[in-house]
């Protein structure tokens, strides 16, 4: 089942490196240095941010149904970050390097599947999801700090 991965949108973010440290904390928001890679994954870009690069990390909901599954958490963007435009298939190495955490939902927005892999495998455990005609999408995590990284949809 061929899918795409998309990244969240740049334009909700560009406005928090105007901010000052006060309006930031206000939308639960912080700047923050990358001071290690991988460590800081910018949601936008779908890459590891590099040490010194300036960040926002944000409380971003990434689950709006009007379901028990909506849901929020935190994500980093990084300063000026490019949008990714991912080829159909193609996974980011931001996603590879670690172990993720997938819940696929229905068009509902209720969760129909959730499973771990390590990234190297993520292709595999995408396609296994979306062969049940009743998975919509697919939310990506990273599993160990549970936060949000990506979706996957069918392309």
């Amino acid at each position: 089942m061929p899918f795409i991965i998309n990244s969240l949108p740049k334009s909700h973010f560009q406005q928090f490196f105007e901010l000052s440290q006060g309006e930031r904390a206000a939308r639960h928001a912080v700047g923050v240095i990358a001071n290690k890679k991988p460590g800081f994954p910018c949601r936008v870009s779908l890459m590891d941010a590099e040490v010194g690069e300036e960040m926002i990390l944000v409380n971003y909901e990434h689950q709006t149904a009007a379901t028990p599954f909506r849901s929020s958490h935190a994500v980093y963007v990084r300063r000026g970050a490019d949008q990714a435009r991912l080829q159909k298939g193609e996974v980011p190495e931001m996603l590879r390097s670690r172990t993720l955490s997938l819940r696929a939902f229905d068009g509902k927005g209720m969760l129909v599947a959730a499973d771990l892999v390590d990234g190297r495998a993520l292709e595999k455990l995408i396609e296994e999801m979306f062969s049940d005609p009743g998975a919509g999408y697919i939310h990506i995590h990273f599993a160990k700090p549970g936060c949000y990284a990506a979706r996957a949809d069918r392309a």
